[in-house]
């Protein structure tokens, strides 16, 4: 069962993109539920900065891996990034731009709203 839609800002969650289609259920949306174990909850604007990072950490965004129904992310795409990894390039100071009406409020169990806040586009298509 999916957790609730609720977004950090404690709003109704709004799609991500459905171009590519992103989210662990590949619905548009962040959403998460028990079968969803990375928890895919960050909305994400993929920068090539970001997605070099990503891939020298062991997780190739970038290329398409149909059998897993997975486009392969593009710099600009949003995409559903699981939140370990968002904090994990926090960290390292490569966080990519976060859409906070996209971002499932299960994001705050492993970043806080202040790290989001300061990351976030001001407006889901800028």
């Amino acid at each position: 069962m999916k957790e609730p839609g609720l977004n950090v800002l404690g709003g109704p969650l709004q799609s991500c993109s459905h171009d590519p289609k992103t989210g662990f259920y590949r619905t548009g949306c962040c959403e998460t539920g028990p079968d969803d174990q990375g928890v895919h909850v960050v909305c994400i604007r993929a920068t090539q900065e970001f997605l070099a990072f990503s891939q020298s950490r062991g997780n190739d965004l970038s290329t398409p891996r149909p059998q897993w129904n997975f486009p392969g992310v593009k710099p600009g795409d949003q995409w559903c990034l699981c939140a370990d990894r968002w904090k994990e390039a926090l960290d390292a100071g490569m966080a990519p731009p976060v859409v906070l009406e996209a971002t499932h409020q299960a994001a705050l169990r492993h970043v806080s709203l202040q790290d989001l806040l300061f990351h976030a586009l001001t407006s889901p298509t800028a």
